[in-house]
């Protein structure tokens, strides 16, 4: 038993030290939604977003396209487009202390990913990253980042990627962010100073820190968390975290 428990301890070890990239950006209590924002969050129906729903400061007026059902405690509601609980800061407590634990959280998280030095890639293709395969490691461009065809994020499971966006950051219809090699979404970061789009049918992978709005067109998909600093919008769109 002994003997069990230190192999599994040296393979977590090993595996942790061999990970390439930078060091993960932790979101604390952030992680716990799909979807957070600060001004709104809205859906043109059907959208289909698996995990927790959220908006603070802004009362639940600023969740639009929900049809929101409150819960009979008014701490959370629900709606037939989530899988998981919408929450806002004019729910009864304790949503309103949670909320302004994880907007904090997201505001941490954003101000430690823009602030990671010594980036590996500088300016990578001038922002035009369509068709590239992007391995483990800190990017960043002083200019907006556009997806024009499919690219592919690629490493193991435990390696990470922060990408930073100092302006916007965006996916055209129909082209994919791919993963390979085991590559998880929850170790990559896009954090970006502008707004990001995805356009129709397009897809994207990891985890977004916006500064501004992050906006979903019509049968657009992420496998990702949403967190923005002002506003979330989807068109049909889906969201898994």
């Amino acid at each position: 038993m002994i003997a069990n428990t230190f192999a599994i301890f040296l393979l977590t070890a090993l595996s942790s030290v061999n990970a390439l990239g930078p060091a993960p950006v932790n979101l604390r209590t952030a992680a716990n939604f799909a979807i957070l924002a600060k001004s709104g969050v809205s859906t043109v129906p059907p959208s289909v977003i698996v995990g927790a729903v959220a908006v603070s400061p802004i009362a639940a007026t600023g969740l639009t396209g929900f049809s929101l059902t409150v819960d009979s405690t008014k701490q959370f509601a629900t709606s037939s487009q989530v899988t998981g609980h919408l929450l806002a800061a004019s729910f009864a407590a304790p949503t309103p202390a949670t909320l302004t634990v994880a907007i904090g959280d997201m505001g941490t998280a954003f101000t430690d990913a823009t602030s990671r030095v010594n980036p590996n890639f500088t300016n990578l293709a001038s922002g035009a990253i369509g068709g590239l395969v992007l391995a483990p490691g800190l990017y960043k461009w002083t200019s907006a980042v556009g997806i024009a065809a499919d690219v592919t994020i690629t490493g193991a499971a435990t390696d990470t990627w922060i990408f930073q966006v100092a302006e916007t950051f965006s996916v055209a219809a129909g082209k994919r962010v791919l993963l390979a090699g085991g590559a998880s979404a929850a170790n990559i970061v896009w954090v970006v100073s502008g707004a990001v789009s995805a356009g129709a049918g397009a897809h994207l992978e990891g985890v977004v820190l916006g500064k501004t709005s992050i906006t979903l067109l019509t049968g657009a998909s992420a496998n990702s968390r949403l967190l923005a600093q002002t506003a979330v919008a989807l068109q049909k769109a889906t969201v898994n975290n």
